[in-house]
């Protein structure tokens, strides 16, 4: 009788069904895992909350799922590098073979092939000194830390992160990593800040305070072609929102940056004559690469954060459609996480 596991199935608007399916089969060359956690992105809600077309290409009666941290399961006869109960990270953009596929491998069913799997490129071996569940934010942290990388972040440097989500956690935790001396996190959620305050950083909730006089006041001062401002060298976006951008073209000193690593499609107008007397630099980041992988992995093997504590929720596979409403409210959770049986 052919072997069956439990896989989250994405069926449309408001609806997932978690369903017996077969097991993948292993090839010889393939490799595979069994997800002991996995976490909720905020494209996987987008796409649960909102309908099709509005997070990754997720298919109707497709499986999803993307940030995971699992154990090996099974070897085909032909694959080198990997043993049985190897703890692992399934990178995205290459578990499939398919970078089409990086928002949809299977990291809420219970078991992913990886097909022609290599070690460090599809796979990469999870330091032991990284428990499981910092572990299965490893995605996310890539892409924060990719952010703060964009930034361009020299020892010194004062930096302001909008967004206190996972991936604008993960960005300021980065620009510390990387020599950035003071961080400060904005949002609109005083739990999420809580939370951030807990790890270090100075907040500031942009709804209730005035970011003006709270950033004057940690920061200094420093002169934008405006006049007087904070001193902040660098501006990041993990929030979306269309008056972060407009903040730093009117309040971001010169020569500071501006990364946008926030799902916006949103079209604007510049003024490129400010940018060019400002001397100002306007940064795009999606995604990540092998070397934010390792530097995630040196982060959480360091101990200097509590990365985990940004895990608020954590459900079974058969509550997931509990465990995404519980992701989308910013006002009482941060990371909501899945847990696999044994």
């Amino acid at each position: 009788m052919k072997q069956t596991m439990l896989s989250a199935l994405y069926m449309g608007q408001n609806k997932v069904d978690v369903s017996q399916v077969p097991v993948p089969e292993v090839g010889p060359h393939d490799v595979l895992i069994r997800n002991t956690y996995s976490s909720i992105c905020g494209t996987d809600v987008a796409v649960y909350t909102k309908g099709p077309n509005t997070g990754h290409r997720i298919s109707i009666g497709g499986e999803f799922g993307h940030e995971a941290v699992s154990r090996i399961a099974a070897i085909g006869g032909e694959t080198a590098g990997f043993q049985v109960g190897q703890r692992v990270y399934p990178y995205p953009l290459f578990a499939k073979n398919d970078p089409r596929r990086a928002g949809t491998i299977g990291g809420f069913s219970e078991y992913i092939l990886i097909p022609e799997a290599k070690i460090n490129h599809a796979l990469y071996p999870v330091p032991d000194e990284i428990d499981d569940r910092t572990a299965c934010l490893t995605e996310p942290f890539t892409v924060g830390c990719r952010a703060a990388r964009r930034a361009m972040p020299q020892s010194g440097e004062n930096a302001v992160v909008f967004g206190s989500g996972t991936i604008g956690i993960a960005a300021a935790i980065a620009l510390k990593w990387f020599g950035a001396e003071k961080v400060m996190i904005c949002d609109l959620s005083d739990f999420r800040l809580s939370i951030a305050g807990q790890l270090g950083f100075e907040t500031c909730n942009t709804g209730s305070e005035s970011f003006t006089e709270k950033a004057s006041a940690y920061f200094g001062s420093a002169y934008a072609l405006t006049g007087p401002t904070a001193d902040i060298d660098i501006f990041i976006d993990a929030a979306g929102n269309t008056a972060i951008l407009d903040l730093f073209m009117q309040a971001g000193k010169i020569e500071s940056r501006f990364v946008s690593v926030a799902v916006n499609n949103a079209v604007r107008q510049l003024d490129l004559l400010h940018l060019t007397y400002a001397q100002k630099s306007i940064i795009g980041s999606g995604g990540y690469t092998p070397e934010d992988v390792a530097d995630v992995f040196s982060i959480m093997k360091s101990g200097r954060w509590n990365i985990s504590s940004i895990i608020t929720h954590e459900f079974p596979l058969s509550e997931i459609e509990t465990a995404i409403r519980t992701a989308s409210d910013t006002e009482h959770a941060l990371n909501v996480v899945i847990k696999f049986g044994a």
